[in-house]
This record gives C-alpha cells, sequence and structure tokens, in this order.
C-alpha cells in the first residue's frame, strides 16, 4: 500500500483540521498544555479530503485485514469516519457508546454483527488510546474477534503504544505527529526553531509548557 502520510498530514494541515500553536498553547480536558490542536471531524465538512480519508483507510483494510467481515465506530468522532468506510467497503457497521445508553435497551454497542464476527474499528484520533482500547474491548465482551483499530492521526505518545501491546490490540494510522511535522516545515508552518519544543512535548506531554 502507498505512503499516504505526508498527503493525510497535509490536507488536515490545509482544512485547519490540525493547528499548530507552539507560542499559544492549547489546554486539553486533561490539563495538558499542548501546542497542537487536532479535529479531524472537520474532514467530514470537505468532501474531498472526505472521499480521501475513506478510501485510504478502507485501502488499509482491504490490505492489512481482509478477512473483516464489519466495522465498528468509536463515538462519537469514528462513527462517521466508520459509516463511510463501511459503506464503501460493503460491510456491516456498529458503533460503542463511551457509556451504555441510559434508558431503553441500555446498549453499549448500536446495532449488531453474527457473533464472532471479525470486526475493525475505527477511530479518529489517537491520544492515549484509552477511549479506543475500551471500545475495542467492548466489542470482544459482546462476542466479536476484533482484528484490528485504525485512525486517521496519532500523537504518537509511548503511553498510547504501551497500552495497546497490553491490552493485545493492533493499531494503524493514516498519518503521525513526527510526520506532520516535517510537512508543517516543509510548508512554512512553523519555524524550524520550534522543533526542539515541539519534540519535546511528543516526549514529555504532561509537563510540557509548565
Amino acid at each position: 500500500m502507498e505512503n499516504v502520510s505526508k498527503p493525510i498530514a497535509s490536507k488536515l494541515l490545509e482544512i485547519g483540521a490540525i493547528k499548530i500553536q507552539p507560542d499559544q498553547p492549547f489546554t486539553w480536558a486533561s490539563g495538558w498544555k499542548s501546542p497542537i490542536y487536532c479535529d479531524n471531524r472537520l474532514s467530514l465538512s470537505h468532501p474531498e479530503v472526505r472521499s480521501y480519508v475513506k478510501e485510504k483507510l478502507s485501502d488499509l483494510i482491504k490490505s492489512t485485514y481482509p478477512e473483516a467481515a464489519g466495522i465498528a465506530g468509536v463515538a462519537t468522532a469514528g462513527i462517521p469516519q466508520g459509516a463511510l468506510v463501511a459503506d464503501q467497503l460493503d460491510l456491516p457497521f456498529v458503533y460503542v457508546r463511551s457509556k451504555p445508553k441510559g434508558h431503553g435497551m441500555e446498549n453499549l454497542i448500536e446495532g449488531k454483527l453474527p457473533e464472532g464476527s471479525k470486526v475493525v474499528v475505527i477511530e479518529d484520533l489517537i491520544s492515549t488510546g484509552g477511549s479506543s482500547i475500551k471500545a475495542a474491548q467492548a466489542l470482544q465482551k459482546a462476542g466479536y474477534e476484533v482484528l484490528g483499530l485504525l485512525a486517521i492521526f496519532t500523537y504518537g505518545f509511548d503511553v498510547a503504544s504501551e497500552n495497546f501491546v497490553k491490552a493485545g490490540i493492533e493499531f494503524h494510522t493514516l498519518s503521525d505527529y513526527p510526520t506532520l511535522l516535517d510537512v508543517a516545515v516543509e510548508q512554512n508552518r512553523i519555524r524550524k526553531d520550534t522543533l526542539q519544543s515541539l519534540n519535546n512535548w511528543q516526549t514529555n506531554p504532561a509537563d510540557w509548557g509548565k
């Protein structure tokens, strides 16, 4: 499969789905200061980018998990991306809530696949991997075989890789933080003298900016 890491990063920067502001950092819900903000949901508003992401995720599934019999999206941002991929591959689709619905059937998983179905999970972004792993484990508990998880972008934190290894779940992404920095420098979106600080954030995000 072709390497799409740079084109994906370039397109996300172009539409403003990823912003890099080392001098005016963002504050995450966790309290971490971050020089980057990623909102891949914006890709849904740009048909050309939306189609490109859908096609590349679908290609990755065909090459890596050709035996996939279903697609599962992670609520909320992974739901539309997963549904687009499922439609592209003509496969059934389910999605996993962050917590069970508080009324009716109190479902955690919406939709249904044959028991034991081989499933690929779709997420939009991986930070620590916590919510993605939780969704995959919910699918496993429901009797499905999780082949792996795919996402559009990852910050590349060591803790995420460690968490996925501990959970025994494979994951792949279309693009990543180091590639993003390369593209941003090439396009003069960031100064080269900020690279050390930006690399330090990836290594130790909890203490960056303090």
